[in-house]
């Protein structure tokens, strides 16, 4: 039997606010357990929640960014379940009434087509805190700092067909929220976290199968990795004669592998009900007007900009607007080289390596955009050959000084003056009479390859500084 795979994605973006969503305590990473909690955070009795507006405009831009109803009323409700990370109880989340309503995602696949994914919702809700296992023998630890953390939480239509499908919807999803400045993105640190709701169910069949829920996964590998197990693993129970239970599962990635956590629960299971303590949240047109007027430039028509404005493929442009970052740092490097296509290549080339290679990304490259532009004029201008670049380029990255510094420091500024190199290229010529008979003498197919042995010598008497398109000139014109 041929089986079709059905996917939902729930994605938790923390936003990117100063202070936590009902209390003024500090959202920065990394604190002393429980030095980032308030009397409000740790639901203390008669404390009551303030709602933190920079928190709503941030959901309201999102909404704007995937074209979606913005709910001018929205409530806020209580998800009652009780765990020990959660002081109150109850999470406060939205219900019924979510601040986001439905919107869309276009998302690009392997192949290259396009492929759309409705967004159901997208609602405001706090974090709860962190059970800490791993430092406590035969005891749990209580994190509080998280608690009341703000969080979009991002639920798509069951649109995806296949884990592919599922982590380029993440990416697009991720993209966006880091584009318009709500989100860091850090997935490391808990900032983006990823459930998938997988079902499998006979091709042709228009009603959904049971579903089961991956929960919390924390990069896009294991993204892909847990759906396609968990889709192995649904196939197998039902080829076997068992039925698929509706559960939340947690992905090991140790293990490769899913395994049960809880039971699932249904919405009737969290009694939800609207939260006495806070109003309905009220949007009038002219803060949605004031948001909008403040969006940033969104990922795909910065994309069709770079591909008419700098003549970039839709690959090169597609690449250099997978982050805000790098997207903002090829832009300021291609105004001072010049050059968008060259820049472009050194970007994706022997930058995007260098940060890869030491761990670090764009905003903190030891390269600035302006340094690296910088570099790029100088290979334009015929001051240093693209080979000698390189040199140049590692010189930089190691704090030796920006391009003109290190060109002039270390004497690589290249040969252009056409005496010089006709000097070299008759002195390589009259050493080497039997290559040049021999090249003479060949055919025309061959003789490109010949002529790479004398271009050879005569940059290894420069040092590497002759310029090599007259090199390759002057050669032509004597051999020919």
């Amino acid at each position: 039997m041929q089986w079709e795979t059905v996917i939902g994605l729930e994605i938790h973006t923390q936003l990117a606010t100063q202070s936590k969503i009902f209390s003024g305590s500090s959202t920065a990473f990394g604190a002393e357990p429980n030095t980032q909690a308030s009397l409000i955070d740790l639901a203390m009795p008669g404390v009551l929640p303030v709602l933190n507006k920079e928190v709503v405009r941030m959901a309201v831009r999102f909404g704007k960014a995937i074209d979606a109803e913005v709910a001018q009323r929205s409530v806020f409700a209580r998800k009652n379940y009780f765990y020990p990370d959660l002081p109150k109880g109850y999470q406060i989340s939205q219900y019924e009434l979510p601040v986001v309503g439905k919107g869309m995602v276009e998302i690009t696949l392997e192949d290259g087509s396009s492929k759309r994914v409705g967004v159901t919702r997208a609602h405001l809700e706090e974090d709860a805190g962190k059970s800490l296992h791993e430092d406590f023998h035969g005891m749990t630890g209580i994190d509080l700092n998280r608690a009341g953390t703000p969080l979009l939480e991002i639920v798509s239509e069951p649109d995806m067909r296949s884990a592919k499908e599922a982590v380029a919807y993440a990416k697009k999803i991720h993209q966006i929220v880091t584009f318009i400045g709500i989100c860091d993105g850090n997935m490391q640190e808990g900032s983006f976290r990823v459930d998938a709701n997988v079902s499998i169910r006979p091709k042709g069949q228009a009603e959904l199968g049971t579903r089961a829920e991956l929960k919390n996964i924390n990069s896009f590998r294991f993204l892909e990795k847990a759906i396609n197990f968990e889709i192995t693993r649904q196939i197998d129970v039902i080829e076997d004669g068992g039925k698929v239970v509706q559960e939340t599962r947690l992905y090991d990635a140790n293990k490769d592998e899913t395994r049960s956590m809880r039971s699932k629960e249904e919405a009737n299971d969290y009694r939800y009900f609207p939260d006495p303590d806070l109003l309905p949240l009220e949007i009038d047109e002219a803060f949605i007007n004031e948001v909008v007027a403040t969006m940033p430039e969104l990922p795909d028509a910065r994309r069709a900009r770079f591909e008419s404005q700098y003549g970039l493929s839709a690959f090169d442009a597609d690449q250099l607007t997978g982050s805000r970052a790098q997207a903002d740092y090829f832009e300021a490097a291609a105004q001072v080289g010049g050059d968008a296509k060259l820049t472009a290549n050194w970007v994706m080339g022997d930058l995007a390596a260098a940060l890869n290679r030491d761990a670090t990304d764009f905003a903190h490259s030891p390269v600035t955009a302006v340094a690296l532009g910088q570099l790029v004029a100088r290979i334009k201008d015929d001051t240093i050959s693209g080979k000698i670049a390189k040199d140049v380029f590692a010189a930089m990255w190691a704090g030796e000084g920006g391009a003109d510094e290190v060109i002039e420091a270390k004497g690589l500024k290249q040969i252009t003056d056409t005496g010089a190199i006709e000097a070299l290229v008759d002195a390589v010529l009259a050493a080497n009479p039997e290559q040049v008979e021999n090249y003479r003498n060949a055919d025309a197919d061959k003789q490109p390859k010949m002529l790479g042995f004398f271009v050879g010598q005569i940059m290894k008497q420069s040092q590497g500084k002759a310029n090599p398109q007259q090199v390759n000139a002057l050669l032509r014109e004597k051999l020919g």
